[in-house]
């Protein structure tokens, strides 16, 4: 049961293309999307679908940062004088368009360099020290 009474609805529907590929509309109850949602393509349905999902997701994060509205610089501090660590969850994601002679080459051009932070964009949302996350973890098998 949702202590707060509300509930999220979220809708996916992926449709195959004449081309062969497919296409992914998502509609949830953040995003407000009527007839008119945004359309995600992709070489399979499954790439369509994860499309879809990171857009969602950036809206939600952005949302919890923004209903958070902490000041990037405070510094909060105990009697003593003393910064207190709070704990934060970092979201970073970059996508590009690598147009390179193999897999390999496409991921290794990509993280050379600090072209991926710079144009990364980052979600900082503050957390209880208690909460349960685990950073994703990339298995580069």
């Amino acid at each position: 049961m949702n202590p707060d009474g509300i509930a999220e609805t979220i809708s996916i529907a992926v449709l195959p293309q004449d081309n062969g590929q497919y296409v992914c509309e998502i509609t949830s109850s953040l995003s407000n999307c009527t007839q008119d949602c945004t359309r995600f393509y992709g070489q399979t349905k499954e790439h369509a679908i994860a499309r879809a999902l990171e857009s969602l997701a950036a809206q939600y994060r952005q949302q919890v940062e923004e209903e958070q509205n902490i000041d990037w610089l405070a510094v909060e501090r105990a009697e003593s004088g003393e910064p207190i660590q709070k704990h934060y969850h970092v979201i970073l994601h970059y996508e590009e368009i690598a147009e390179d002679e193999s897999k390999f080459e496409a991921r290794h051009n990509t993280i050379l360099g600090n072209t991926v932070v710079e144009n990364a964009k980052i979600s900082v949302i503050e957390i209880s020290p208690d909460l349960q996350i685990e950073p994703l973890e990339r298995d580069w098998d």
